[in-house]
């Protein structure tokens, strides 16, 4: 028989460890290793009955309030902007560095610096996104572009691996891998349709380089808004997505002596008092989890559950903002307080190149103004992401 989702869960990784240790800059040039994807606290999570009924504020938005007013969510870099980009990004080159070196300190932006600071806090604590127009990737090539589009990520956050393989820099592109096999595919790497979810990370960049013949579009939604509507529509399926009895799938992205899968909410409340809500979610990595059900390790979803998957995908859809990403647009988006998805595409038949998004992860910990979350890593600097076991991050310049 299936555990029950109240027994006692075997002690987290991160509860057994004696502490930060220090990393080997050969490695991690930074100093600074990815935290990687961790159990809540689970003392630290707050039952359905400490929710607000309604949220306020910036962080609530209706697709109504952008759709006809893009000049309050998108910025056309101009002349004066590309050129310091350009400038600096060719400095850095020049200075072979390795791009998994690039920080704040060697990629300075004196003039754009202001603006990217001015946009980090929109993200963090605001409506949380915004979509940069004219980005020159057809000009500049995949490696100033990466350059230039990790240097502007500097100033939003810290970069955190986005797999196993310890890509920082990733790549969303179709590899030929089969979506149905989601036990071991990451979407990102098929054409498949995305459903509504978060990364694992606070902040998640997406710079277009090629285009979709077909499909490939982006959907986001404010969290919040679909948190209200839930509370007037169906609060027992709000309830159900506060519980801490979702498990979610690591496709066997794991260290050494970690669990394959995490035990957390969908919906859960940042640590101390008045407490934003948070939102955690990506129903593939709940659907990959067949082997675990059958195997009874885990219990199967209850009907509560799968009804409260459902609405939660519908309610998204229902209220989502829609965009497309042309070539040379860089999104950057919160996964705090924002869901995101993409329709599922078709590609040009060769030699026109296949739908290409270069991705970015980034950390915003506590300790520099980023959400007061419930796990252990909160304040660490390059907090949530994928790490495994001591793999070194890389920076590809295409998909691998």
């Amino acid at each position: 028989m299936a555990p029950s989702l109240l027994d006692v869960q075997p002690t987290a990784p991160h509860e057994r460890s004696s502490g930060h240790t220090s990393v080997d800059k050969k490695i991690f040039p930074d100093g600074i290793k990815t935290s990687g994807q961790h159990p809540p606290i689970y003392e630290l999570l707050r039952p359905y009955s400490d929710f607000p009924k309604e949220i306020t504020g910036e962080t609530v938005w209706k697709a109504e309030d952008y759709a006809n007013s893009p000049e309050r969510w998108v910025h056309v870099l101009n002349d004066q902007e590309l050129n310091e980009l350009s400038l600096v990004a060719d400095e850095f080159i020049a200075d072979n560095t390795p791009l998994t070196g690039i920080s704040k300190d060697n990629f300075h932006l004196p003039k754009l610096s202001t603006l990217l600071t001015a946009i980090r806090a929109k993200i963090i604590n605001g409506r949380g996104f915004i979509l940069f127009k004219g980005f020159p990737v057809e000009k500049w090539g995949l490696h100033k572009s990466a350059v230039a589009y990790l240097g502007m990520g500097t100033y939003l956050g810290y970069f955190v691996s986005q797999n196993g393989r310890g890509h920082v820099l990733g790549h969303v592109k179709d590899l030929g891998e089969d979506p149905k096999q989601i036990d071991k595919v990451r979407i990102y790497r098929t054409t498949a349709r995305q459903f509504f979810h978060a990364d694992d990370s606070d902040i998640v960049g997406l710079l277009c380089i090629a285009r979709a013949l077909e499909g490939g579009e982006s959907d986001i939604v404010s969290s919040h808004h679909v948190w209200n509507t839930l509370q007037k529509e169906r609060p027992d399926v709000a309830e159900t997505l506060a519980k801490p009895i979702w498990y979610f799938d690591r496709k066997g992205e794991t260290s050494v002596d970690e669990e394959p899968y995490i035990r957390t909410s969908v919906f859960y409340l940042e640590k101390g008092a008045n407490g934003r809500v948070y939102s955690k979610w990506d129903p593939y990595y709940i659907k990959s989890l067949d082997r675990f059900m059958n195997a009874g390790v885990i219990p199967h979803l209850s009907p509560e559950q799968v009804e409260a998957a459902k609405v939660l995908e519908e309610t998204c859809h229902r209220l989502r903002l829609h965009m497309i990403l042309e070539v040379g647009d860089i999104q950057f988006l919160s996964n705090e307080h924002v869901l995101h998805a993409r329709t599922a595409y078709k590609d040009h038949a060769p030699p026109i190149p296949r739908r290409h998004l270069m991705r970015l992860w980034l950390a915003t910990p506590e300790s520099e103004g980023g959400w007061r979350l419930p796990f252990h890593d909160s304040a660490q600097k390059k907090r949530g992401g994928i790490q495994v076991n001591n793999q070194p991050p890389v920076c590809p310049l295409d998909a691998e």
